[in-house]
C-alpha cells in the first residue's frame, strides 16, 4: 500500500515530479523528431537520436519502478538523476545541431530544479556539468543541416517551443518542488517544537513526581500530630474547628497526590472510559464547579446530531480544568462555555469577562514558568497546550472584541471514535 502524498519526503515527491517532467519532455522529443523525420526537411543520424531516446525511456521506466520501493531518495541520488537528464539531453543535442538546436535552452530545467531543491555543493557540480557539455557542443556535433528557405522559420519556431517548454516546466513542477521543501521544512520544525515541549514536560513531570514522593511523609506526619492536638485539645471548641479544617486540608492534599498517582497507573494501563464529548465536557464542569463555587457560567451546547464519541485521557481532562481554573481567575462571575463540533473538529470555547490578554505579554502565554497572576506556577496554560497538542488538537487565547478574553480549544474529530 502506498504512503499518502503529504507522509512522502520532499525528495521522493521530487523525483517523482522528475519522472513527469522527462515524461512530458521525452514525448516533445519523440514528437520532434518523428515530425523532422516525416517531414524530411532536416537530415539527421536518426538510428543514433532513437537509440537514445529508447536509453532515456528505459531510464525513466526504472525510475519509476524504482519509485515504488520503500529506501528513501537521497539528496546524492536525485542529484545522479538530474545529471542524467543532463547527459541524455546533450547526446541528443550532438546529433541535432549542438549548441545551435533551439532546444539547447533546455540546460536550465534541470539547473534550476536543481538551484530549487538540493544543496547549493550539488548545484555547482550540476552547473559545472551543464556548462561544461554545452562547452563541447560548441565545438563538437553533428551539423544540423535544414533547406536553406525555410532554416530561419524553424529556428525561429523551435526556439519558441523550447522557451515554452522550459517556461512551463519552470514555473509550474519547480514552484511545487519547493513548496514541498517548505512544507517538509515546517513539519521539521513542528516536530522540533514538539520534542522541546516534550523535554520540558519530562523535567517539569519528574520534579512533581519527586515533590509527590517527598510531601507524602510530612502530610502523614501532620496528619499524626492534628489528631494528637485535637485529643489533647478536646476542651476547646474554637482551636477544635481549626485543626479540623486544618485536618480537612491535609485530606485534601493527600487524596490529590492519591488521585494523582490513580491517574498516572490509569494512563498506564490504558483504563479510559469511552463518552460522548457532551458528558465528557459537562462531567468535567460538575467536577471543576466543586472545586470554584464562587464561579458562575452558562453552558451551551451548538453542535447538531449525534455528539462524537472520545477516550479522553486524564491529562486532557485535567488541561480542560486548568482553561476553566484560567479563566475563573480573571471574571469568575458570567462565563460563557460553548461546545460545537462538525465533521472535522470538536471545537469548546471559553470566555471571560475580565481584562483580556495584555498585548504585550501575548507572545510569552504558554511558556512554561511565566504567569500573570499574583500566584501561581506558570504551569497551567503550558500543560494545558502539551495535553492539548498531543492530542492532535489547539489551544489559542484571543481579545474578545466586546471585552475579556475567548479561549479555544480544537480536537480533531478522528480523535473521536465515531
Amino acid at each position: 500500500m502506498r504512503a499518502p502524498l503529504f507522509m512522502l519526503s520532499a525528495s521522493r515527491q521530487n523525483l517523482g515530479r522528475l519522472v513527469l517532467i522527462r515524461i512530458l519532455v521525452l514525448t516533445a522529443q519523440a514528437m520532434s523528431v518523428g515530425l523532422a523525420w516525416l517531414s524530411e526537411l532536416v537530415v539527421l543520424p536518426w538510428v543514433a537520436l532513437g537509440t537514445t531516446l529508447a536509453v532515456s525511456s528505459l531510464i525513466c521506466a526504472a525510475t519509476a519502478l524504482r519509485m515504488r520501493q520503500s529506501w528513501p531518495v537521497t539528496d546524492q541520488e536525485y542529484a545522479l538523476h538530474l545529471a542524467c537528464d543532463l547527459l541524455i539531453h546533450s547526446v541528443l543535442l550532438y546529433f541535432s545541431g549542438g549548441a545551435g538546436n533551439p532546444f539547447v535552452s533546455y540546460y536550465l530545467v534541470p539547473l534550476t530544479i536543481a538551484a530549487a531543491t538540493l544543496p547549493w555543493l550539488y548545484t555547482l557540480l550540476l552547473a559545472a556539468l551543464g556548462l561544461a557539455s554545452y562547452s563541447v557542443l560548441l565545438f563538437f556535433h553533428h551539423p544540423l543541416q535544414l533547406l536553406i528557405t525555410l532554416q530561419g522559420e524553424m529556428l525561429d519556431y523551435g526556439m519558441w517551443l523550447s522557451f515554452a517548454l522550459a517556461a512551463v516546466l519552470i514555473t509550474f513542477f519547480v514552484a511545487r518542488m519547493a513548496e514541498a521543501l517548505r512544507y517538509q521544512q515546517q513539519l521539521q520544525a513542528q516536530r522540533q517544537e514538539a520534542l522541546l515541549r516534550d523535554q520540558q514536560l519530562l523535567a517539569v513531570a519528574a520534579q512533581a513526581a519527586g515533590a509527590a514522593h517527598e510531601l507524602s511523609t510530612p502530610l502523614s506526619t501532620m496528619s499524626v500530630l492534628l489528631k494528637e492536638l485535637s485529643q489533647e485539645y478536646q476542651g476547646q471548641p474554637m482551636l477544635q474547628d481549626d485543626l479540623e479544617l486544618l485536618q480537612q486540608q491535609v485530606k485534601l492534599c493527600k487524596g490529590t497526590l492519591q488521585n494523582l498517582v490513580r491517574a498516572a497507573e490509569a494512563e498506564r494501563r490504558q483504563e479510559v472510559v469511552e463518552q460522548t464529548v457532551r458528558e465528557w465536557l459537562e462531567g468535567a464542569l460538575q467536577r471543576w464547579h466543586l472545586m470554584r463555587p464562587e464561579a458562575t457560567y452558562r453552558y451551551e451546547c451548538l453542535g447538531r446530531g449525534t455528539p462524537p464519541s472520545l477516550m479522553p485521557p486524564p491529562p486532557l481532562t485535567q488541561a480542560l480544568l486548568n482553561l476553566l481554573n484560567n479563566a475563573a481567575d480573571a471574571a469568575p462571575d458570567n462565563l460563557e462555555v460553548r461546545l460545537d463540533w462538525d465533521h472535522q473538529w470538536i471545537r469548546l470555547s471559553i470566555r471571560d469577562h475580565g481584562a483580556g490578554v495584555p498585548l504585550a505579554i501575548a507572545e510569552q502565554l504558554g511558556k512554561p514558568f511565566f504567569t500573570t497572576k499574583g500566584k501561581g506556577f506558570g504551569l497551567g496554560l503550558f500543560l494545558s497546550q502539551a495535553s492539548v497538542t498531543r492530542a492532535g488538537g489547539t489551544v489559542k487565547l484571543y481579545n474578545h472584541e466586546d471585552g475579556g478574553t475567548l479561549t479555544e480549544l480544537r480536537l480533531p474529530r478522528v480523535y473521536g471514535l465515531h
